[in-house]
């Protein structure tokens, strides 16, 4: 009987020894959820089970990471981190910058900014960050002017402005505010829409029928997308091998090849 117990005692550590550690991602549908499950075979050589979570918004992955129903999440640049942890009190921190994705333009009305006329109806996201990328965007090609002091961001914490900042409106263009996901779906009740990438390339739409393309790649990752983590789980042994596979030569030839230069890799 004593034999049998240490028998029964040994195979028990080791299949403990062989189960994998459960690690549970937040992501966006596209292209990060792709992208982790692109990783998922070689973690789990690794011994770790990644479970991804996708998400249609911008506001679960970090709430739910904040409250431990999640171990990290793979959806946002640092200003957007920035923002909700100002706003929440949360200290939830970047790991590693994996991808960038263009901010784009867009319109099924119109093919050539120029074409736009007085009075014309543009949607940017409503919230502040991606919004305030919007104007940016809008300034940048001379649809509107900023009150002094907002420019392209230099560093993620930079100040970004909201329409109560804008100076002149020439086009007397009305603004519209919606949210990020829905933005795709009113593309032909309005004018022009300023869109998050990850909703395009959910949508299927064209990207290369973009008016106006911004690639973010401004050499210091600000539009990178980040593998985020509550304070201190970055060290952990788990979440290092997930960033280090996610920098990884493998994730830089699949992002480039199976997106076929709509995102870049930030590594």
């Amino acid at each position: 009987m004593k034999k049998l117990a240490a028998v029964i005692s040994i195979a028990a550590v080791s299949a403990g020894a062989l189960a994998n550690q459960t690690v549970t991602i937040g992501a966006s549908a596209t292209p990060h959820a792709v992208i982790l499950e692109h990783i998922k075979p070689e973690l789990a050589k690794q011994g770790i089970d990644l479970k991804i979570k996708v998400y249609s918004d911008y506001v679960q992955p970090n709430t739910q990471l904040v409250s431990k129903k999640l171990d990290a999440n793979y959806f946002q640049y640092r200003p957007f981190l920035n923002d909700f942890n100002v706003k929440t009190k949360s200290n939830l921190v970047s790991v590693v910058p994996v991808h960038i994705e263009p901010f784009l333009l867009y319109s099924v009305k119109i093919k050539d900014v120029k074409q736009l006329k007085d009075g014309a109806t543009v949607a940017i996201p409503s919230d502040p960050v991606n919004g305030g990328r919007g104007l940016l965007l809008l300034a940048k090609l001379n649809l509107i002017t900023l009150k002094p002091g907002f420019k392209q961001l230099t560093v993620p914490t930079d100040k970004l402005p909201s329409v109560r900042d804008i100076a002149s409106n020439p086009k007397h263009l009305k603004i519209k505010e919606l949210d990020s996901a829905m933005l795709p779906r009113t593309l032909s009740q309005v004018d022009i829409a300023a869109l998050n990438c990850n909703y395009v390339l959910e949508a299927k739409l064209d990207i290369r029928k973009s008016l106006y393309i911004e690639r973010g790649q401004d050499g210091k990752n600000i539009w990178a997308e980040y593998l985020v983590v509550r304070p201190g789980d970055q060290k952990k042994p788990e979440i290092q091998k997930i960033a280090k596979v996610l920098n990884s030569d493998s994730t830089r030839q699949f992002i480039k090849q199976h997106f076929k230069g709509e995102i870049y890799t930030a590594f």
